[in-house]
């Protein structure tokens, strides 16, 4: 059965916002949250980055759900050794209800302290190996490692959950979905691609879970709804890899500037259709995702928590 959460946007609110969101989130009947793990905003309208590992800490006492990162990279701004240990403690203050999600990386995130920006097989490769880390890690067993891309010398984790956090990894190709079947615990793909799915099942995913999210808009006016995406979050609909090569928010504004705001009325769920909300994500339950997180676009969320507690969330249970 699918379940559905609230997407955390870390980009585009305050520490303080988000707080508010998860406990009304709670409220409005989502069971689960998903945050966002970056260091620049997509662009400058969104105008925030807290820092996810603080925000898990202040979400585990704000509310009593489930949390995963979608996603986290462990491979370059941060050792797989301190995720590690982030994820370990996050999950222990969760009561081991934490989901570490990870991915290959943007370099908008990444390249931060100057290093080199790896093509996808080597960060790929990268990833494979700092799960591997991160696992050995988990058990609170004294590890080195002596690996191609990190070196652990003489480390243990002193505060572990009963159980190690869950990782899931981020496939947005065929490449990606293989890597998440043969060492994940689950997949995260962000639209209902089957072609993806499939290669994560083939891979040996099949009974694994499937996680996703999908970002709609809430409002009245359809219009404006669609303008306020058109600001915020026009970086979604870039095509290709250039989500993962653009290197900071003033790049990503120029090539927005290619989205129209035609690309977003006609595949952003906008305005108050209660049956354009609920066939969004039905797309999602039926092409098999275990978990579904809907975050909402721009500052006036109390209706969307309203109407998805009165209407969307029951038709879809």
């Amino acid at each position: 059965m699918t379940t559905f959460g609230y997407f955390l946007a870390s980009e585009e609110f305050t520490p303080t916002q988000l707080l508010e969101q998860a406990r009304r989130a709670a409220d409005a009947g989502f069971t689960r949250l998903a945050i966002s793990d970056h260091f620049h905003p997509w662009n400058d309208a969104q105008g925030n980055s807290p820092f996810v590992w603080s925000m898990i800490g202040a979400l585990s006492q704000a509310v009593n759900l489930p949390v995963i990162t979608l996603v986290t990279c462990p491979t370059v701004r941060l050792h797989p050794s301190v995720t590690a240990q982030a994820a370990a403690t996050s999950s222990v203050l969760l009561d081991g209800r934490f989901t570490l999600g990870v991915g290959t990386g943007e370099a908008l995130n990444e390249h931060i302290h100057g290093d080199r920006w790896p093509r996808f097989a080597e960060r790929a490769d990268m990833l494979e190996e700092a799960i591997e880390v991160m696992r050995k890690l988990f058990t609170g067993d004294l590890v080195s490692h002596q690996g191609t891309h990190y070196t652990v010398e003489n480390a243990r984790l002193y505060t572990v959950p009963d159980t190690p956090p869950l990782i899931h990894v981020s496939g947005f190709g065929p490449r990606a979905a293989e890597l998440a079947g043969r060492v994940g615990d689950g997949l995260v793909v962000m639209s209902p691609d089957h072609e993806v799915i499939d290669a994560f099942r083939e891979a040996g995913g099949a009974g694994k879970p499937v996680v996703g999210g999908v970002k709609v808009c809430w409002g009245e006016d359809r219009d404006q709804a669609v303008d306020t995406v058109h600001r915020l979050w026009p970086t979604e609909h870039l095509p290709g890899e250039l989500c993962q090569v653009l290197s900071t928010p003033a790049h990503f504004e120029q090539a927005a500037e290619l989205v129209t705001r035609r690309q977003i009325a006609e595949n952003v769920t906008c305005g108050d259709d209660v049956e354009e909300h609920i066939a969004a994500i039905r797309a999602y339950v039926d092409a098999g995702f275990d978990e579904v997180y809907v975050g909402q676009i721009g500052p006036d969320n109390r209706a969307f928590f309203e109407n998805y507690r009165e209407k969307v969330l029951p038709a879809l249970a």
